[in-house]
């Protein structure tokens, strides 16, 4: 058994040894590229190509035309950018819910008319409460500030 130990250790040593060879003689020559292969069909294709692509007549060059000092145009008017609504995000969603209702709502109820998840509902109402945007008037029951 301890011969096979010292055997198979030996047998390791060669292999670290020929690795470090192999990495040296692959870093010493660069991988040469591969030529593409250039088909009959190829050739054809690229020949119509050129073939079907029409030929670029000269044209002469005008002289620049002359302004007239007495007319001036003027400046055209821009066109005035057409504001972007901006999306309601889910805190100005709850918080409209919230400050229509008289006598106050419970995070169930929120979680009804918005479709939002329990966590997002309970994140926005604390947050809000923090924020005095919106006031407790009882145990789960929040009314606008």
């Amino acid at each position: 058994m301890a011969i096979l130990k010292k055997d198979l250790h030996a047998v390791k040593k060669d292999i670290k040894a020929l690795e470090k060879k192999l990495d040296k003689l692959l870093k010493a020559h660069e991988p040469i590229p591969k030529a593409k292969k250039v088909t009959k069909k190829k050739v054809a294709k690229k020949a119509k190509v050129v073939k079907k692509a029409p030929a670029k007549k000269a044209v002469a060059k005008k002289a620049p035309a002359k302004k007239k000092a007495s007319t001036k145009k003027a400046p055209a008017k821009k066109a005035v950018a057409k504001k972007k609504t901006a999306q309601a995000t889910a805190t100005d969603k709850i918080l409209r819910i919230v400050k229509r209702s008289k006598k106050g709502v419970d995070v169930p109820t929120l979680k009804k008319k918005t479709g939002f998840d329990d966590k997002k509902v309970r994140n926005i109402v604390f947050r809000a409460s923090k924020e005095g945007k919106i006031k407790k008037s009882g145990r789960g029951i929040y009314v606008g500030a």
